[in-house]
């Protein structure tokens, strides 16, 4: 008798299955307002991250505009490829010399214009030097948590309490949300 393949039935995503411990150790997950479709079409409430923005945003710490601000430069410090965390691009060929390895591709426009208004937008809340212009950089632009940047990073090496850094971080957004305002007009 022939061995027969039996065909497994897809596991249907059921109401009590929830992340892992693990998972729920690596920051606050929430399941999603509205199904969404997966790849077959059927309806899910799958759980998601809840970043910092919309934390401080659900406390009523800042507002909706301020938020927008800081996705805005998050979503332009992406295209201009700053996160220290990056893997090997396989897809771009490598031309070898005495000096090592270099990309024979140089940055596309499209992420030069992203780093120049990364870098505008952290001058006008004051620089990297500055306590905005590093809590930005991190918190926002790497995404580290507003503890870890008080903690570790801090203002000029020095630690920085979770309150102070939280105003800091209120106090740069509302900054940055104005220089997108005027950025928009001229």
């Amino acid at each position: 008798m022939p061995n027969r393949i039996r065909r497994q039935m897809p596991i249907r995503a059921s109401a009590d299955i929830a992340p892992t411990q693990e998972r729920r150790t690596h920051g606050f997950i929430e399941r999603t307002e509205r199904p969404i479709n997966d790849v077959a079409g059927r309806a899910g409430r799958p759980y998601r991250f809840v970043d910092t923005l919309a934390m401080i945003e659900r406390r009523g710490s800042i507002t909706a505009g301020m938020r927008q601000a800081g996705e805005d430069f998050r979503d332009r410090f992406a295209v201009a490829q700053l996160d220290p965390l990056k893997a090997f691009d396989i897809s771009r060929p490598r031309t070898g010399n005495s000096a090592g390895f270099k990309s024979a591709a140089a940055p596309s426009s499209r992420i030069e214009e992203a780093r120049k208004l990364v870098w505008d937008a952290i001058v006008a809340v004051g620089g990297l030097g500055s306590a905005g212009g590093s809590c930005i950089w991190h918190v926002v632009g790497w995404q580290q948590s507003l503890k870890e940047w008080a903690l570790e990073q801090g203002w000029n090496g020095r630690r920085v309490s979770q309150e102070a850094a939280s105003g800091i971080l209120i106090a740069s957004l509302g900054t940055l949300e104005a220089h997108f305002a005027q950025s928009r007009r001229c």
